[in-house]
This record gives structure tokens, C-alpha cells and sequence, in this order.
């Protein structure tokens, strides 16, 4: 399967950034891969998935809470997030953060979970 890369275009999220779905898809379950994309000074929404997630950074500088954990992060790292954890990042450069997210098995909608800042799950769409 070839995926052109002009096929999905980047939408913008309630998570607060923008995604592009480069493979997710039915026939392909046992994983996701997006690039994120994050403003300067924005943070994305805490929240969690029910699947494991990794980032890699593309571009730009941030820094990742995991279960209340910060971490700086730049180019050229990667994250590791476990299901169940609780995530957000924030740009802290002065460009756009842009994240490559690969998520075993595939991200669909029902994986995700919003929290609120007491670290409880606030809702779960569906």
C-alpha cells in the first residue's frame, strides 16, 4: 500500500494542535502513525489513550508530562507513553512543534479519554 502524501489533509483538534492522519485505517490494526503539529506556547489537552502511544520529535522543542512527569524534549527524541497514562505536551520554542505519533494497536476515537486537572478522566468520546 502507497499512501500519497497529499491524501489527508491536517485538521485542527479539541486537543488543542493539529493532526495528519498518514495511516490509520481498518485494514491495518496493529498500528497508527500521524504527525502532530503544536503552536508556539500552546499545551495540549491532558488526556489518555487505551492503546501505547510514541512520539518522535520531527521539529521544535517542548516539554511532555506523562502521569505528571515533565520532560524536555527536542528534535530527534522519542517518548514513550503506556496506555492508561496521562499525557500533554506544550511548545516551549519559538516554532512549531511537530511530532511523528505511532500508536499500537491503531488509534480510533474510543481510545481517547480527557482528563481534568485532577487527574481524573472528565469524558470519554465515543
Amino acid at each position: 500500500m502507497i499512501i500519497k502524501s497529499n491524501t489527508n489533509p491536517e485538521f485542527h483538534t479539541t486537543e488543542r494542535g493539529y493532526i495528519t492522519e498518514l495511516l490509520n485505517n481498518s485494514e491495518n490494526k496493529d498500528l497508527s502513525l500521524a504527525k502532530a503539529r503544536v503552536v508556539t506556547g500552546a499545551t495540549s489537552q491532558l488526556h489518555s489513550l487505551k492503546v501505547d502511544e510514541i512520539y518522535y520529535i520531527l521539529e521544535g522543542t517542548g516539554i511532555i508530562e506523562i502521569d505528571g512527569e515533565k520532560t524536555e524534549l527536542s528534535k530527534g527524541d522519542v517518548a514513550q507513553i503506556n496506555k492508561g497514562s496521562s499525557q500533554r505536551i506544550t511548545n516551549t520554542g519559538d516554532t512549531d512543534l511537530e511530532i511523528l505519533c505511532i500508536c499500537s494497536p491503531r488509534f480510533t476515537i474510543e481510545c481517547y479519554s480527557i482528563w481534568n486537572e485532577a487527574n481524573r478522566i472528565e469524558a470519554i468520546h465515543h
